[in-house]
């Protein structure tokens, strides 16, 4: 069996890797900072430490014939720019050194379709598509994705280091412990948005995503990317169907975005004034009037990409947030 790394594995999308790959058989080894779920399972092996240590990321890269990295951190806050650019650059610097010490393992990266399927008017992105630098230099997380993916690519251009890059859009479904991509629709549930925004977006499982990867790893031609995205639809659709599925009343109305980005900033000061907090900020209110278009035609042609329906997705993330948080309305 062949033995392969998971960096971030206690992770939204880690967890459901994990859960496909030791379903498949395959002995795992996992790079955690704190004890994991998998404590006692014969088939999973634990290093301790931190992907920005070289040394750890070494010890955990020895032996393996394969890592998949997906060890980052979701966050529209521009306060984090450094930390972001720090760990997913710095790590995938680690993670690459090791690779190529290693003999070339083989590296699944795992990256978002906001570094090139992003734009201001409803365009269906391939990965084709340039880097939407400009765009996406207003939300750090996006652009040190960018940086993250240049990176890793030049491991595979100048050392022949076998890089696969998958591009996942917003990850749904069950699981999202820390609310790292279900949290718009919880606000969702909670009633907090008041307007549509007028974009559009993609979504798609985690766990078609965390079979995609492992496919990735089979068949993934190196220096190419694969956009993973399940379903486009505006806004306005994407709330029609949580309404549907959750029966929590949307809103009804379109507004244009300044006037969403001064509403905001009213409820805000008023929930400070009350000691409180209005959750939706202004990056949020702004991805929102974007449109997150993608196409997988080349996952779905060369890995085997089945996204499920988009109601299934829907329907478990809803039904995943209700059980860890308690009943949400109706």
């Amino acid at each position: 069996m062949r033995k392969v790394l998971v960096t971030g594995a206690t992770g939204f999308l880690g967890r459901h890797l994990v859960e496909k790959l030791l379903a498949a058989k395959q002995r795992v080894r996992l790079l955690c900072r704190r004890g994991a779920d998998w404590r006692g399972d014969p088939s999973v092996e634990i290093v301790e430490g931190d992907i920005l240590d070289p040394h750890a990321v070494g010890r955990a890269v020895a032996g393996v014939e394969g890592v998949f990295h997906l060890a980052g951190r979701v966050s529209r806050d521009p306060a984090d720019a450094a930390a972001l650019y720090d760990l997913h650059v710095r790590g995938t610097r680690n993670v690459c050194e090791a690779a190529l010490a290693q003999g070339r393992s083989r590296v699944v990266l795992t990256s978002s379709s906001g570094t090139i399927a992003a734009s201001r008017q409803p365009v269906l992105h391939t990965e084709e598509a340039p880097y939407v630098v400009e765009l996406a230099g207003r939300w750090p997380y996006y652009l040190s994705k960018i940086y993250q993916e240049k990176l890793a690519l030049a491991y595979h251009h100048l050392h022949q280091l076998p890089v696969v890059i998958l591009n996942p859009s917003l990850l749904l479904g069950p699981g999202d412990e820390r609310l790292s991509s279900t949290g718009d629709v919880l606000l969702f549930l909670q009633g907090h948005f008041l307007s549509i925004p007028g974009g559009g977006l993609n979504f798609v499982d985690a766990r078609d995503t965390a079979a995609v990867m492992v496919k990735a790893m089979e068949k993934g031609v190196p220096g190419r990317r694969y956009l993973v995205g399940g379903h486009n639809m505006t806004i306005r659709e994407f709330f029609e169907l949580l309404e549907r599925i959750s029966g929590v009343p949307g809103p009804r109305w379109e507004l244009p975005e300044s006037w969403s980005r001064g509403g905001a900033a009213l409820l805000r000061g008023l929930a400070r004034a009350a000691g409180g907090a209005y959750p939706v900020d202004d990056e949020t209110i702004e991805m929102g009037y974007r449109f997150w278009y993608c196409d997988s035609a080349r996952a779905k042609q060369e890995l085997g990409f089945a996204p499920r329906p988009a109601e299934e997705t829907v329907r478990d993330t809803v039904a995943s947030l209700r059980q860890r948080l308690g009943a949400l309305a109706p």
